[in-house]
């Protein structure tokens, strides 16, 4: 017999091609009174945010926290229902040794606390996304931002190299949490994982391209995980890699030199996370993902709009001036991370935008701090990293460029109200 033709609204359990499609997103109460704090913020505060759980604390709800809201996983979850929302996105951002390769936002687990990882972090936050009530909830999962392809970029041998992320690769904590977050979420049915996939500045040359897929790959079968569990990968999350250069090609040339050779593509085979994305795919449909895995893009703040966005090429004096001139991603460097001053809203979330894009998201909350830009002490083990100060001058890993970073901001995941403002100034496409 022939098989039935797919339903629009599969059965309970039953997973869908693509969870943003055609539903609406769960937008955070929490997230959106801090935006409407902000004048003009109510123009965009009705946008789909991620939810951040980036402590076990955060589970339950963290009313004393800077970063985290008194709303935790369950207090979402039936807010989400209450809204008639159809997908909620949590990010899942507690791995031992988080972060090996900045401070500004280390986490609460020591590299050996892999235990701990599981029984009081993962276990906890399965069960409740696991109750039968969110069952015709779609669950998305980010798993776990600024993770595995470190393990290829930031250790030994490096410009970034550190001696945490040695560790965390010696000792197998990074890809043995994510595996075992993937299969312990990804057997509950509802529930869509997306794993981080960093950003083109990040591994678009060939020496990071293939190796990070390779990473992804390991994980995504470790600790009784199999590709099955994911439906995709997250690139740009707290970053502002431009979604499209539409005046400067990775092709273009300019007496005789290529914009591969300019000192701000340096050698990288993309200059945008759209192309990168899409080609990415590719790459990880070839090394045994699933072919219809989807990729998001975090928009959330790479949209570079304002009186700064260039308006056409620049001149064709020298292939740096071509393509400093003309690229709307206005950083110093693409290596460039913490609280990018001139940077602005991008586009909005939407599902489908482009083939191979399950949707633009802005899992990273516009407004929430990278880091803070001197040394606070507090509570949540998040560090303070040169990289959030605006007087840093810069290391290896940034061509040794000034920061780029804003002033005056708070730990990362507080709310900065000064960004949001710069945030929706600079914002491409416009607010309205």
């Amino acid at each position: 017999p022939t098989s039935p033709p797919p339903t629009t609204t599969p059965p309970p359990g039953q997973r869908v091609d693509n969870p943003y499609a055609g539903v609406q997103g769960y937008v955070n109460p929490e997230w959106k009174a801090k935006a409407e704090s902000v004048a003009g913020g109510n123009r965009v505060s009705n946008n789909p945010t991620a939810v951040w759980l980036d402590r076990i604390a955060a589970i339950n709800g963290t009313p004393d926290s800077s970063s985290n809201g008194a709303m935790g996983v369950r207090d979402h979850l039936d807010a989400a229902l209450a809204q008639g929302a159809g997908y909620i996105q949590f990010v899942i951002y507690n791995l031992p040794g988080r972060d090996c390769s900045a401070l500004a936002s280390n986490g609460e687990l020591g590299p050996d606390e892999l235990p701990r990882y599981k029984s009081e972090y993962i276990d906890p936050i399965a069960a409740i996304q696991g109750e039968a009530k969110y069952r015709n909830l779609r669950i998305v999962n980010i798993i776990e931002i600024d993770s595995l392809p470190n393990l290829v970029t930031n250790t030994s041998g490096n410009a970034g190299g550190t001696v945490m992320c040695d560790t965390v690769k010696a000792n197998g904590a990074y890809v043995n949490g994510v595996g075992y977050a993937l299969a312990k979420l990804g057997a509950i049915g509802n529930v869509y994982n997306y794993i981080d996939a960093a950003h083109h500045g990040w591994i678009g040359w060939d020496s990071n391209f293939g190796p990070v897929a390779d990473q992804l790959k390991a994980a995504a079968v470790a600790s009784g995980s199999t590709v099955a569990n994911v439906q995709g990968f997250i690139v740009n999350t707290a970053n502002y890699s431009a979604l499209k250069e539409p005046y400067v090609k990775i092709t273009d040339t300019v007496n005789g030199q290529t914009v591969r050779q300019s000192k701000w593509a340096d050698w990288n085979q993309y200059l945008d996370e759209l192309s990168f994305a899409q080609a990415f795919r590719q790459k990880l449909v070839s090394i045994g993902f699933d072919s219809n895995i989807g990729m998001l893009i975090d928009t959330s703040r790479n949209g570079w709009g304002g009186t700064a966005r260039p308006t056409g090429p620049g001149p064709s004096t020298s292939v740096d001036a071509y393509v400093d001139g003309g690229r709307v991603d206005r950083r110093f460097h693409t290596g460039n991370w913490c609280n990018q001053a001139g940077a602005g809203l991008g586009e909005r979330p939407r599902a489908n935008p482009e083939p191979g894009i399950d949707a633009y998201v802005w899992v990273k909350p516009p407004g929430e701090s990278d880091g803070s830009s001197k040394e606070i002490p507090n509570s949540e083990g998040k560090g303070f990293d040169r990289m959030c100060d605006p007087t840093y001058t810069g290391n290896a890993r940034n061509g040794n460029n000034m920061s780029g970073a804003l002033p005056d901001a708070p730990i990362s995941g507080a709310w900065f109200a000064a960004q949001f403002q710069q945030l929706m100034q600079n914002a491409y496409p416009a607010l309205s």
